[in-house]
């Protein structure tokens, strides 16, 4: 029961509301990577795996409670789709977790001793991409993934990627980006069949800040979650930053789970020209101002995705655990 507790204890631990990691893909990119790949950020964990690790220590820095591992579109079908082997797919997915694993060993190795140091040893969440980012055609944005898909074809879509990234050792599990009850449901019957014994957060994705991206009402993803003791957090990511007050409001009176929230910088990702559209976005100033309304509302874990990055997390650590 320990291992199932951990989050609860860092949430406590940091007075109320802990702190995400933010965009991996934007930041890498800033260091130098090259991820036009169907397999996105993925890729690094086969061309340059020492820039995902630089990217888990910027944030570390910036102060993030929580990194998140570069397996969001990691898949063993994807890395197969590039000529590796079953056993090269699996050791791919097992280097996502260990190289967050060792950064945050090694920053808190750092830190731990320095005098007036505010940080926390971070917990690391291993993420777990929805179908739809596998598939790389936008459809985690829309729900849709054909009349042939039900929920036990999903479970065996995710099974052995989350077995290998359960047995790699991280603190938790992140479903991001979650578009549909139905995937909701398979992620949720998955975690009991497994038998998982690490916390898990489900987060979902939203088109128009009122419902799943499927159209879904939320009260019916939402009480599907609600009967699981694994998932121990619900929320929100890559969606604008503009509908979180109104979503954690919407949760809030839904679930008695804590809620994480971690919205994209406000613009917009067109799926199929893989570009990302001007829209309005929201600087580290404006994110300052939207995190203490998100938690006061009762968000108990905040960060950010797509676009975001360090000096935005910065921002968000700064108003949550006043740093100077």
């Amino acid at each position: 029961m320990g291992r199932m507790m951990v989050l609860e204890e860092l949430i406590e631990r940091v007075g109320g509301c802990a702190v995400i990691d933010g965009g991996f893909a934007t930041q890498l990119e800033k260091c130098g990577a090259k991820i036009d790949d169907s397999l996105w950020s993925a890729v690094c964990l086969i061309r340059e795996p020492h820039l995902i690790k630089e990217v888990h220590l910027q944030y570390l820095e910036a102060g993030a409670d929580i990194i998140v591992t570069s397996s969001y579109q990691a898949t063993i079908p994807g890395f197969l789709s590039k000529g590796m082997s079953i056993e090269q797919a699996e050791s791919l997915l097992q280097r996502s977790v260990k190289l967050a694993v060792d950064a945050r060993d090694s920053f808190w190795k750092v830190v731990q001793n320095v005098p007036g140091n505010d940080y926390n040893r971070a917990l690391v969440a291993a993420s777990i991409g929805s179908y739809g980012a596998y598939l790389a055609d936008g459809s985690e944005y829309s729900g849709y993934y054909g009349p042939d898909i039900d929920v036990d074809k999903l479970k065996d879509f995710h099974r052995r990627r989350l077995q290998i990234l359960v047995n790699a050792g991280p603190d938790l599990l992140a479903f991001e980006a979650i578009p549909n009850k139905i995937e909701a449901q398979a992620c949720v019957e998955l975690l009991e069949e497994e038998n998982i014994q690490i916390p898990s957060w489900i987060c979902f994705s939203s088109v128009n800040g009122e419902h799943a991206s499927s159209g879904e009402s939320f009260k019916e993803c939402l009480d599907v979650l609600n009967k699981s003791e694994k998932v121990k957090v619900v929320g929100i990511n890559c969606s604008p930053p503009q509908f979180m007050e109104n979503l954690i409001s919407k949760f809030r009176g839904l679930t008695k789970k804590a809620i994480a929230i971690y919205p994209n910088s406000g613009e917009v990702w067109d799926g199929r020209a893989k570009r990302w559209l001007p829209s309005e976005c929201f600087d580290d100033e404006n994110f300052k101002t939207l995190v203490r309304r998100w938690h006061e509302l009762g968000a108990s874990l905040i960060g950010g995705c797509c676009r975001t990055t360090p000096s935005t997390i910065r921002a968000v650590s700064k108003v949550l655990k006043d740093r100077t």
